[in-house]
């Protein structure tokens, strides 16, 4: 393991772009950076608040969570929009699109019972799956199956929440707060300190073609 970026303070959210740029949100300044493989370094939108979770759709919009409780729509353009407003979150906000173009976010409040939120592709806003405690990062399989790093009846894990919203602790581990599907049905999961690779019989959500 070696270091990539090594003076931006607080990033937060990582994401690619289709044009193979790596975008990084950063709670410290209000900025998302676009970064390119060599490292160098370019900011790409400003005024993001507290910039937390990150996730472009299949038209190359790039979806902000702001912690103070906005998501920000930034166009291809770099025209930035207020798509949602929700709950501010005492943690982050963690963001991903479903197969249908559906944003999934959560972000965790003072309450132990927290939701997942999905926001249609109009900016309609409602609640997909209520009762979960902490609930962070997440990822979505070819099935449309969502999978968070959550507690639920007081088991932290991930937790597999299905289209209907019938919820199941899939893995057991204390301190889980993020995950993404791999190549080859694996699977990368995150603790505050440590990121471990599983294997993992489920195939993750493909990027939308180019």
């Amino acid at each position: 393991m070696t270091p990539f970026l090594t003076e931006m303070m607080n990033a937060t959210a990582l994401a690619f772009g289709r044009d193979g740029q790596l975008y990084v949100s950063s709670r410290h300044d209000e900025t998302i950076y676009k970064v390119a493989p060599n490292g160098t370094v370019s900011s790409y939108a400003e005024g993001m608040g507290v910039a937390t979770g990150i996730a472009f759709d299949r038209d190359e919009n790039l979806y902000v969570g702001d912690r103070s409780g906005t998501i920000f729509k930034i166009a291809r353009d770099r025209q930035i929009f207020v798509f949602a407003t929700l709950e501010p979150s005492v943690s982050a906000y963690h963001l991903a699109i479903g197969p249908q173009g559906d944003l999934f976010v959560t972000g965790p409040t003072t309450s132990s019972f927290d939701s997942v939120h999905k926001i249609d592709p109009h900016g309609s806003v409602s609640v997909f799956y209520r009762g979960l405690g902490r609930p962070q990062g997440l990822a979505i399989d070819v099935d449309g199956n969502l999978y968070v790093a959550a507690s639920l009846a007081g088991k932290r894990g991930i937790v597999k929440i299905t289209p209907q919203g019938k919820a199941n602790l899939e893995v057991a581990g204390q301190g889980l707060v993020g995950l993404a599907f791999a190549p080859n049905k694996s699977a990368i999961l995150a603790t505050n300190s440590s990121v471990y690779h599983i294997a993992w019989n489920i195939a993750g959500l493909p990027l939308p073609p180019v």
